[in-house]
């Protein structure tokens, strides 16, 4: 739990926490760690953090700032709620892509950032109300199916991205845009498409 807004000088430098924290595993990492991985004195960090679990919840948290506002911007753009769709999602794993030792780090202890307060409604925010919102938009211009509980849809979806997107920061080799625009092709083509062999007209 934070104890005080963080300064963003010393926000942005707790992302360094991220690849030492994928590495080892929260209960792996010390403080002590965290702060010369950081260049943020332990006694700063205490100052502002109750520990390294409000080091893993500020980190969750800020990321999902950071997908809200990237899919705030998909979901408001021109084009068609199905158009949209597909944006919203190459957002969400261009974000994953550009911080890889973040993703891996939050899967690493996924049991526990789930426990993280207010987690649920952050994660509405930041990705299912959006897509919620555009899959009945998308029933209401004809481009989208239309669906009786759009809530579980929407979860469907950011199930499938997170995953996806996971499993391409597990590798070695340093992902790109390109490589996010191909993720989200084929994601996108398996929701609207599904799986039986039918091409596109």
């Amino acid at each position: 739990m934070m104890k005080r807004a963080l300064p963003a000088k010393i926000a942005s430098q707790l992302y360094a926490a991220a690849e030492l924290i994928a590495d080892r595993g929260l209960e792996g990492t010390r403080m002590e760690e965290i702060a010369e991985a950081t260049g943020i004195p332990k006694a700063t960090l205490y100052y502002h953090l109750e520990g390294k679990n409000a080091v893993l919840e500020f980190l969750l948290e800020d990321f999902l700032d950071l997908i809200a506002g990237a899919v705030a911007v998909a979901k408001d753009a021109d084009g068609s709620a199905s158009e949209r769709l597909r944006a919203s999602i190459t957002a969400q794993l261009s974000l994953m892509l550009e911080h890889p030792h973040l993703c891996r780090a939050l899967v690493g202890d996924l049991g526990r950032a789930t426990r993280l307060p207010d987690l649920a409604a952050a994660l509405d925010a930041a990705f299912l109300t959006p897509i919620r919102e555009l899959l009945e938009e998308g029933a209401r211009d004809g481009s989208l199916a239309r669906f009786e509980d759009p809530t579980t849809v929407a979860t469907s979806i950011f199930g499938a991205v997170t995953v996806a997107g996971l499993s391409a920061t597990a590798g070695a080799r340093q992902r790109t845009a390109a490589d996010a625009a191909t993720l989200s092709g084929s994601i996108y083509t398996m929701l609207t498409l599904g799986i039986a062999g039918i091409s596109p007209s």
